[in-house]
C-alpha cells in the first residue's frame, strides 16, 4: 500500500468517524456541564429547605455520579459502541455488589431515614440498641455516641433505627423521680414537708409543674415516698445527686429514719 492509498484511507476514516468523535466529545462536555448545574441546583434547594448537611453532600454526590454515568453512556453510543451490553454488565455488577453489601446498605438506608426524620440530633442524650450516650455524630452508616464515662460508642444505623429510641433531651426538661424510704414508725407528713422545703429552696427545680411527694409503696421494711419534680436537662443530674444527699442529711437532723431491709428470724426448739 503506497502513501496515497494510506492517506485516502485515513481521510475516509476521519470522514466517517471524525464527526462521531467530535459529537461524543461535545456530548460529554455539555453533559458534564449540565450534570454539574443540576447537582448544584439540587444542592441549593436542599440547603434552602435546611436539610442535614450530611444528606446534602451525599445526595448531591450521588446525583452527579448518576448523571455523569448517563452522559458517558450517551457519548459511547454516539461513537457507535453498543451500550446495551455495558448497561447489562453494570446492572449485574450492581446486583452483586448490593448482595455483598446487604448489611451496609441497610445501615445506609437507616441513616438516610434518621437524617430525614430526625428522631434525635447531635447533642441529644439517647438510649437505644442496648446502649446510652450523648450523640456526637450521625453518619451515613453509623451513629457515634459518647457515654457518661467518656467512652465512644459506634452503633450501626440499622440496629439503632430498628430498636426503641428514648430521647431524654429533646423536650428541654426532664422529670425527677426520687424514692425515699422511711420507717413505719416515722411520721409521713414530717418527711413530706422536709422534702418539699428542700425542693422549694432549690431554684433549679420548677414550680410549674408543681412538685409532688406521694406515698407510692408500703414495702417490706419501709414506707416509700416518691418525689416528682421537673428541672432543665442541663441541671437534671446535679439536682438528682445533690437532692439525695440533702434529703438524707435533713432526715438525720429531724430524726426521720431511712430503714434497711431486715428479717425476723424465729427459732423453734424441736424435742426428740
Amino acid at each position: 500500500m503506497d502513501w496515497t492509498t494510506m492517506l485516502d484511507t485515513i481521510y475516509e476514516l476521519l470522514a466517517v468517524y471524525g464527526i462521531k468523535v467530535v459529537g461524543a466529545i461535545a456530548i460529554f462536555i455539555v453533559g458534564r456541564w449540565v450534570a454539574k448545574g443540576v447537582t448544584g441546583l439540587i444542592k441549593r434547594l436542599m440547603v434552602k429547605k435546611q436539610v442535614d448537611v450530611t444528606l446534602v453532600s451525599f445526595v448531591s454526590s450521588l446525583t452527579y455520579l448518576a448523571l455523569l454515568a448517563f452522559v458517558i453512556i450517551a457519548a459511547l453510543n454516539q461513537l457507535g459502541i453498543q451500550t446495551a451490553s455495558v448497561i447489562a454488565v453494570l446492572a449485574a455488577a450492581g446486583l452483586a455488589i448490593g448482595l455483598a453489601l446487604q448489611g451496609s446498605l441497610s445501615n445506609f438506608a437507616a441513616g438516610i431515614l434518621m437524617i430525614i426524620f430526625k428522631p434525635f440530633k447531635v447533642g441529644d442524650y439517647i438510649e437505644g440498641a442496648g446502649v446510652a450516650g450523648t450523640v456526637e455524630a450521625i453518619e451515613i452508616f453509623t451513629t457515634q455516641l459518647v457515654s457518661p464515662a467518656n467512652q465512644v460508642i459506634i452503633v450501626p444505623n440499622a440496629k439503632i433505627a430498628g430498636d426503641n429510641i428514648v430521647n431524654y433531651t429533646s423536650k428541654g426538661t426532664r422529670r425527677l423521680d426520687l424514692v425515699f424510704g422511711i420507717g413505719y414508725g416515722d411520721d409521713i407528713d414530717t418527711a413530706r414537708q422536709t422534702i418539699m422545703e428542700l425542693v422549694k429552696q432549690d431554684s433549679r427545680i420548677f414550680s410549674d409543674p408543681q412538685p409532688q411527694v406521694l406515698v407510692t409503696q408500703l414495702a417490706d421494711s419501709s414506707v416509700n415516698l416518691t418525689l416528682r419534680a421537673w428541672a432543665a436537662n442541663a441541671d437534671f443530674w446535679n439536682v438528682h445527686f445533690e437532692l439525695i444527699e440533702t434529703v438524707k442529711k435533713a432526715f438525720d437532723s429531724k430524726g426521720v429514719s431511712i430503714p434497711f431491709p431486715q428479717r425476723d428470724v424465729h427459732l423453734y426448739e424441736h424435742k426428740a
